[in-house]
């Protein structure tokens, strides 16, 4: 059984930089298109972040240039290095394998960018 688990999550000042983790087990995570969602209060969940299994990544117009999307084969884990946040940042965020369009969701990890 797949299974996907977040961490890292956490309170940042705004300015400030947060890496989260993603590690998938019961799975090779080369067989998985890999992404990053995001879940504001009272929102809707939406991607950020996408890891294709060929191609290049694709990131969110309001995170292009501040989030970056990292996967190590060899940890079966992805990352998302998150600089300088926004308060919008705020949001649950989750990670998602999809593998010919059965999908796996982790339990989410909670970000909150305030001073």
């Amino acid at each position: 059984q797949v299974q996907v688990v977040e961490s890292g999550g956490g309170l940042v000042q705004p300015g400030g930089s947060l890496r989260l983790s993603c590690v998938v087990s019961g799975s090779s995570i080369n067989r998985y298109v890999m992404s990053w969602y995001r879940q504001a209060p009272g929102k809707q969940r939406d991607l950020v972040a996408r890891y294709p299994l060929t191609g290049s990544r694709i990131y969110a117009d309001a995170v292009s240039g501040r989030f970056t999307m990292i996967r190590e084969i060899a940890e079966n884990s992805v990352y998302l290095q998150m600089n300088s946040l926004k308060p919008e940042d705020t949001a649950v965020y989750y990670c998602n394998a999809d593998f010919l369009g059965e999908e796996v969701w982790g339990q989410g990890t909670e970000v909150t960018v305030s001073s």
